[in-house]
């Protein structure tokens, strides 16, 4: 059989590796004791019982107990890689952050691709949507721009998020995926229609990591020095052009090969084909955001790139594997609450959501010290706080400086220059329903306008594929919103259930 480079890792590390790499020492334990005999267990005689003094094994036994860390609530399967951003245009009228300070500056910075709704051990294939995380190590400190392949999402606040991914995850009683959890929640939430529409086209099945965009999707504030802010919104076009599967050909890979997108992208790296995407911003003033027609900071919709066009920015390309994967993309820890000077929050409200969530569940899933591992170190500065111990605390736990602030004793100094960019509020404090804005208007257009006439009916025939097993008065409900895009497109999806049904019978 042919062999690929992903498959000839462990042969190609044999060949390339020195003979003091081959030869490293004696086999040791984890506490660094010599190790005599790996392949017995200490007993009374061949076929006695073992001791508990044997403590070769009860070190090796301890720690495979212990390998697998809790996977990802969501984003739980996916594949990374390492590279640079390179700028090249200068956009510093818009952000002083020092990771855009100059054309030519490169930063290093880490990806990782995902799928978001399926088990560490599911298909890549899947239809559903990627993870486009990024993580760029600046003199700064880390900012991570925490994005998907679509520049929208399923939802507008972030109290629904954990309802939202419930449906995408296994009903609790059964244990298997159920269409009519999904069917029910995106039906009686009309404001889903866009993202679902994305889903359910070709780009819900990539051809693999390097053949698709990311997005930051969210409204993020950019902030210049003289501290004069605008509106952003963050754009990676794939230099390698868009590319997806049939839904037949993502379904066969599924079986045959689970793992395609990992292996394709591992791959190409490997050979020196090295990845790349462009990098924009879309810009809106206040001013502009103000008397703007439908709410900017709302993540399921985009801006009209006619607008507010694409402001180019740099190169990213990604250039070398994970020398290790659990250490370098099973533990590697994305949050939009990781930002840099010249880079804040808007009032976007799933954005803000996220500020929190994500940092939360990286304490639980890794540790209060999750920032110390390495791929995480903010490795081009060097943290100066007043955090102290927690569980694996694996640096010199800031030695001897204070821990509490303020001090007379030479402790770590706030800078007031590096304050966020003022912003005034006022409003009533009230739980507002957004469930009425506008929801259909721009998925209208995806339709019409950005879609051909083939992948109109492609777009049809996979929501009705899925959509026939659920209840029939959630298909109609469903249906319903689907006509209000377009009432052709209800239609055609009404027809095909209706085709699917009656080959059944």
């Amino acid at each position: 059989m042919s062999r690929d480079i992903a498959a000839d890792q462990l042969k190609l590390f044999k060949s390339s590796a020195t003979e003091k790499e081959s030869c490293p020492g004696s086999l040791t334990t984890s506490s660094g004791c010599p190790v005599g005999d790996k392949l017995n267990s200490l007993s009374i005689g061949p076929r006695g019982p073992l001791l508990l003094e044997d403590l070769q094994f009860l070190d090796e036994m301890a720690h495979f107990d212990r390998e697998r860390i809790p996977e990802r609530v969501v984003h739980a399967k996916g594949g990374g890689a390492f590279g640079t951003l390179e700028i090249t245009h200068d956009i510093t009228k818009y952000c002083k952050a020092a990771v855009f300070s100059e054309v030519g500056k490169k930063t290093p910075l880490a990806i990782r691709f995902s799928t978001v709704g399926g088990e560490s051990g599911s298909a890549d294939t899947a239809r559903d949507p990627r993870g486009f995380a990024i993580k760029f190590y600046t003199e700064q400190g880390n900012w991570d721009l925490v994005g998907n392949n679509t520049p929208i999402f399923f939802i507008r606040d972030p109290v629904l998020f954990p309802s939202f991914i419930h449906t995408q995850k296994r009903n609790p009683a059964t244990h298997l995926k159920d269409p009519d959890m999904m069917w029910d929640f995106i039906s009686l939430r009309p404001e889903t229609t866009h993202q679902v529409c994305f889903l359910f086209s070709d780009r819900g099945t990539p051809d693999g990591f390097r053949f698709m965009n990311g997005y930051g999707s969210h409204t993020f504030k950019l902030v210049n020095k003289e501290g004069q802010p605008v509106y952003c919104k963050f754009h990676f076009k794939t230099d390698q052009g868009i590319k997806n599967l049939s839904a037949e050909r993502a379904t066969e890979l599924a079986g045959t090969d689970p793992d395609y997108s990992i292996r394709d992208l591992y791959n190409s790296i490997a050979a020196g084909q090295y990845p790349s995407w462009t990098m924009y911003i879309q810009v809106m003033t206040y001013e502009q955001a103000e008397k703007y027609r439908y709410n900017p900071f709302d993540v399921t919709k985009v801006w009209p790139h006619k607008e507010f066009p694409l402001i180019p920015v740099g190169k990213v390309k990604l250039d070398r594997n994970p020398k290790n994967y659990f250490a370098e993309v099973e533990q590697i820890a994305f949050s939009p609450a990781h930002m840099v000077p010249g880079i804040e929050a808007s009032p976007d409200k799933m954005l803000q959501g996220r500020l929190f969530s994500y940092t939360d569940t990286h304490r639980h899933r890794l540790g209060p010290n999750y920032q110390q591992i390495p791929v995480n170190c903010p490795y081009r500065t060097k943290a100066a706080n007043y955090q102290r111990d927690g569980l694996m605390c694996v640096t010199d736990n800031q030695a001897g400086a204070p821990n509490y602030y303020p001090n007379s004793f030479s402790g770590p100094a706030d800078c007031k220059s590096y304050n966020g960019c003022k912003a005034k509020y006022s409003g009533d404090i009230e739980r507002f329903n957004s469930s009425d804005e506008d929801n259909f208007s721009q998925c209208t257009d995806f339709y019409r306008n950005v879609l051909s006439e083939a992948e109109r009916g492609r777009l049809a025939d996979n929501i009705a594929g899925h959509l026939v097993f659920a209840m029939d008065f959630i298909q109609d409900r469903a249906i319903g919103n689907f006509a209000k895009v377009d009432a052709g497109f209800g239609q055609a999806i009404r027809e095909r259930i209706a085709k699917l049904k009656t080959a059944k019978l």
